[in-house]
């Protein structure tokens, strides 16, 4: 992360600059007001001027590793990257309660099935409300063209990202890595949910896992959902990464190189850009 740039929003913002001595990409942290919640976003934006394609990315539950490294990645590709950190998480500590630490907390008292519920309770409320608003911020930054803006989701972010992307906003892409992994065995009440945001879809998708991940049984009802639509989509289930599941589940952030050329092909593809690379 290097120099900072001003944002100019009719939106709650507050700036705080960070620099990176090694990179020309440009970094900032904004505020994003979700309900009475003053939420945090890191955003990387590409060198130079004009309107730059642009990717939300929603992060799993739990205390996401630092960004940097794929935020500066997104930018060289030329997009830029808006990363909500949401209730509870990262920089939005003490602002509410972050979602895993509740369900966790619901599944230790009340057991399995309500602690299912409540996951699904927040996936389909609160949680994605902020991203929500966190999608309405990026469209309204200066130099986001709001024409072509991707959706990237990791684990409980691409529950996520499958859910935001069925309610038809102007999205025109979404990746997907390891969506729903952890969760899908365990909880009918996610599986039934995501499968139906799946059918609904109307923008290509691209679904991304590692063979040692905790699951790749959604990856497979997802791309038998949308075959069975002939709807656009790519499935890449990579060779197993690391030694355990977590290592293949978070191959987003300890394996780059291994999807980099996929995922920006296909994000070129889809949103009329030219790679920078």
């Amino acid at each position: 992360m290097t120099r900072s740039f001003i944002l100019l929003l009719l939106c709650l913002v507050t700036f705080a600059p960070t620099t990176n001595s090694q990179q020309e990409t440009r970094s900032s942290v904004v505020t994003v007001a979700s309900g009475s919640l003053k939420l945090r976003a890191l955003v990387w934006k590409p060198k130079g001027r004009g309107q730059f394609p642009a990717v939300l990315f929603c992060p799993g539950s739990g205390q996401p590793p630092s960004l940097n490294s794929l935020g500066r990645l997104f930018a060289q590709h030329g997009y830029v990257f808006f990363a909500l950190y949401r209730s509870g998480q990262g920089l939005s500590s003490g602002q509410g309660e972050e979602s895993a630490v509740v369900w966790n907390r619901e599944r230790a008292t009340k057991g399995d099935d309500l602690a299912n519920q409540l996951q699904l309770k927040l996936l389909e409320g609160e949680q994605l409300d902020e991203e929500r608003n966190a999608l309405a911020m990026l469209r309204s930054l200066p130099g986001v063209d709001s024409t072509r803006i991707a959706i990237v989701g990791h684990s409980f972010g691409g529950s996520l990202s499958l859910l935001l992307a069925a309610e038809g906003p102007p999205i025109r892409a979404v990746v997907i890595f390891g969506g729903a992994a952890g969760s899908w065995v365990r909880s009918n009440y996610l599986r039934e949910r995501l499968t139906a945001a799946v059918r609904k879809l109307a923008i290509p998708v691209f679904f991304v896992y590692a063979e040692n991940d905790y699951s790749t049984e959604p990856a497979k009802a997802f791309d038998a959902a949308m075959t069975s639509q002939s709807k656009v989509h790519l499935l890449k289930i990579y060779p197993a990464f690391g030694q355990t599941q977590s290592e293949g589940h978070n191959i987003i952030y300890l394996s780059m190189g291994t999807w980099e050329r996929d995922v920006f092909d296909f994000l070129n593809e889809h949103l009329g850009t030219k790679t920078n690379r």
